[in-house]
């Protein structure tokens, strides 16, 4: 009776057995640690897409895809201004984004906001470049963008407010809207039927400093600091975090959330105007067409996520985007990879793709199964 006793105590225990590893949520982890996580993940990022390039090339060019990441980027001081006004722009759509998501509205239409604003600046040239005086010309581009972005940012938010609809949908679709509104104004002004327009002979307030760009970089860092201040120090700021955290709590506490929604997609509308501002005037070649943007409105979404919406943060991760892009252009065109975009896309990809991966070990960890003794 015992041995079998015993032979049924050891079944349930192997029936009962732990699994080999299970996850565990972390409680904390050194800031140290969470660098060094993310410094890991970029890195095996960059090897990898090493590892296509030599792959694409019939096994060569392994070495010289980073020696032409860094060439494509910094090799030149042409190339650097370049470099950085790709981060002016994305990071200025970047902070336009982040109040909203902070508030948990998820405004995907910063590719919109940014590409009507663009349009508004257009259309001031269009029709008053030559009539008035250059900086009169300068400043009503920048309030016909600001005033686009705003309006084409607050329609959701009214829409979300009072009718509680979905602004991700509702965002997302304004986006084609813009891109539709666009292709018909370029045919409109295309007078000899191609459907592009040419670079417009007024409108760029460019090399304000005697460098192309800097007046961009110079202006996007301050208005970087205006938003960190605005989002940590002001009433407004604490008051988009709370509806974001719970709406319910906001109300209990006197908040008027609808005000608040509205109040934050007027700003991130602006801010999208004045990306699209910068894209036309802060230019050499001012113009539009349905890709200016160039999809930066989506690539901002994770840019802001992953910076946890810091605008300090998000600096360096704008900055590792761009200078991502830039270099792997440089590499598709030097070592003839085809369509340099799909490389980049691959190249970029593969960064926040191992990015977002990583943050999976920022929150939890593996434990595995203690060996049971003899």
């Amino acid at each position: 009776m015992t041995v079998k006793n015993n032979a049924v105590a050891g079944a349930v225990k192997t029936s009962h057995k732990e699994p080999l590893f299970h996850l565990v949520k972390r409680t904390d982890i050194a800031t140290w640690k969470k660098w060094l996580i993310r410094v890991v993940a970029v890195v095996i990022a960059l090897l990898i897409a090493g590892i296509v390039c030599a792959a694409l090339t019939g096994g060569k060019n392994f070495v010289k895809f980073y020696s032409e990441l860094f060439s494509g980027s910094l090799g030149t001081v042409w190339r650097l201004q370049v470099m950085l006004q790709a981060w002016a722009i994305l990071m200025c759509i970047s902070l336009a984004v982040t109040p909203a998501f902070k508030m948990r509205f998820w405004n995907i239409g910063a590719e919109g906001q940014t590409l009507i604003s663009a349009l508004a600046a257009v259309v001031c040239i269009i029709y008053f470049g030559g009539k008035i005086p250059e900086p009169a010309l300068i400043m009503t581009m920048l309030a016909f963008s600001v005033v686009a972005g705003a309006i084409w940012a607050v329609i959701p938010a009214i829409f979300k407010a009072f009718w509680g609809t979905n602004e991700t949908l509702f965002t997302l679709m304004m986006n084609y809207v813009a891109t539709q509104l666009v292709l018909y104004a370029v045919n409109i002004w295309a007078k000899d039927g191609s459907g592009t327009l040419g670079v417009l002979s007024h409108g760029s307030f460019d090399k304000l400093f005697g460098m192309e760009y800097i007046q961009n970089v110079v202006f996007v860092t301050l208005l970087t600091v205006i938003v960190f201040v605005y989002l940590k120090f002001f009433k407004h700021g604490y008051e988009l975090e709370v509806v974001g955290e719970s709406v319910n709590t906001a109300k209990y506490i006197g908040i008027n959330v609808k005000k608040v929604i509205i109040r934050t997609m007027v700003f991130s509308g602006v801010m999208c105007g004045l990306a699209g501002f910068l894209l036309v005037g802060g230019s050499p070649s001012p113009t539009v067409n349905a890709n200016l943007v160039g999809g930066r409105g989506f690539t901002a979404i994770l840019v802001s996520w992953l910076s946890k919406f810091s605008p300090i943060a998000m600096i360096f991760v704008t900055l590792l985007v761009v200078f991502l892009e830039r270099g792997a252009t440089q590499a598709a065109n030097t070592m003839r990879l085809g369509d340099s975009g799909a490389f980049v896309d691959i190249v970029v990809g593969l960064f926040f793709l191992l990015i977002i991966a990583c943050e999976f070990f920022l929150n939890y960890k593996i434990k595995f199964r203690k060996k049971e003794g003899k």
